[in-house]
């Protein structure tokens, strides 16, 4: 079974460095009974449908398929949940792993959150400079949670 293990911080982005060419993601969410996590997405000229499972602690089953990107937009319009996650990826190498930079758009404009996975939940990495509070345990940044809660009507 796949499995994903993943931390999230926020950013300083006075202590970025120069960014590399990113890649524009459009995802939604395709309402459950919670017991899972179901999401279309299109980053760039590829689509993807993934399904993750309910968290324990940092881990959780995550299914991912490629998907006609003509499917996934009608997914995307037709079963998702509105509004979609809108938002800009950088992969920056830092050390032994590839942190992913995103910068959110639309309802989510503002915030940037930098991820990276991990092979074991007690793994030791490298932080960089730019990577500050760890939020990994904050139910807000999960992107299935800033459909309903964007970070646009945090201090409403």
């Amino acid at each position: 079974m796949a499995k994903e293990i993943e931390r999230k911080f926020l950013v300083d982005i006075f202590k970025l460095p120069t960014l590399p060419k990113g890649k524009v993601i459009k995802q939604g969410y395709i309402p459950t009974a919670g017991t899972a996590t179901v999401r279309a997405r299109i980053s760039d000229d590829q689509a993807f449908l993934t399904l993750k499972g309910k968290a324990t602690g940092l881990t959780r089953s995550e299914f991912e398929y490629p998907v006609p990107l003509e499917d996934a937009q009608n997914i995307l319009n037709e079963l998702c949940s509105h509004p979609f996650i809108e938002k800009t990826r950088y992969l920056i190498p830092y050390g032994d792993h590839i942190w992913e930079l995103d910068i959110f758009e639309g309802e989510n404009e503002g915030l940037i959150v930098a991820e990276i996975e991990l092979e074991n939940e007690d793994e030791i990495f490298e932080k960089p400079a730019w990577v500050t509070q760890e939020v990994s345990d904050d139910t807000r940044y999960r992107n299935s949670n800033l459909i309903t809660h964007p970070f646009k009507k945090w201090d409403q």
